[in-house]
């Protein structure tokens, strides 16, 4: 299958953003379970993920926070919320950026969060302007994950936090499962998917230094059947949106990866020296 392209990655969300929420819950990321089996919710699971990322960025009152890949906002209200920091976030959906500073500005946040229109790999902030920086489930998306991260890294003042939430390979595939992961990478708009290691180095390669590495496969891993379940369960309201046959290839592609273990999900953390 063919990796789609930037253009596509961003009519995906354009189009599917409204009817993903909907469905799946207003975080556009992945859950964490304690327990595979615990009767926990997705949005909570999606709240407890985000809550990860926050304890992972270790920032203070008053930081300034960019959020790369914002969606529509709800994990930076929570941060902001939770640490008392301020947080521009981006995405290359405009539709996303008018529905997160809606949101900023329902929760009486918009003074300080704010969304915009802009490129993760060519960020329009001045170099050093940042506390910290965060990715949460975004950076899969880049043609150039590198590239996206030496941009993060420039645009955070020495001594600044990352905290990264994304998609990992544990071993390479071959077979049904390579074809299982393929169909991922075509639908989910995967452009850039690798080891744990291989994400490690592009880290380092942005001259910043890796502070923690969790592999919080097991965790996420539900949020695939999950996911599965929730649009089958709405298949009246999602045909519309993608027809029969689309739907139907989406629930295909999210079960078939359940069935990948290597398919994973990791939280890195960095500094920039």
């Amino acid at each position: 299958m063919a990796a789609p392209t930037p253009e596509e990655v961003r009519q995906m969300y354009d189009d599917f953003t409204d009817p993903f929420a909907r469905i799946w819950g207003e975080n556009l990321h992945f859950g964490y379970w304690e327990d595979a089996g615990a009767d926990v919710s997705v949005d909570d699971a999606t709240d407890r993920l985000t809550d990860e990322m926050i304890a992972l960025l270790d920032v203070r009152s008053g930081d300034r926070v960019l959020d790369v890949g914002c969606g529509i906002g709800k994990p930076a209200v929570r941060l902001a919320t939770a640490r008392d920091v301020r947080v521009t976030g981006i995405s290359i959906s405009r539709p996303q950026v008018n529905q997160a500073n809606a949101r900023a500005t329902a929760a009486g946040l918009a003074n300080r969060v704010t969304f915009s229109y802009a490129d993760a790999m060519d960020l329009p902030f001045e170099d050093a302007s940042f506390d910290a920086v965060w990715a949460l489930e975004s950076l899969h998306h880049m043609p150039d994950r590198g590239r996206a991260l030496r941009e993060m890294a420039r645009v955070l003042r020495p001594g600044g936090t990352v905290a990264i939430a994304d998609f990992v390979l544990l071993a390479p595939v071959e077979g049904a499962k390579k074809e299982a992961v393929d169909a991922f990478r075509a639908g989910g708009g995967v452009l850039s998917l690798g080891g744990i290691d291989e994400y490690e180095s592009d880290v380092r390669q942005a001259e910043l230094v890796v502070t923690s590495t969790v592999d919080i496969s097991a965790q996420a891993r539900p949020s695939l059947v999950k996911t599965a379940e929730a649009f089958e369960n709405a298949r009246s309201q999602v045909e519309p949106f993608m027809g029969a046959e689309g739907l139907d290839r989406m629930i295909a592609t999210f079960r078939g990866l359940a069935e990948v273990p290597e398919a994973g999900y990791v939280l890195i953390g960095a500094r920039k020296p």
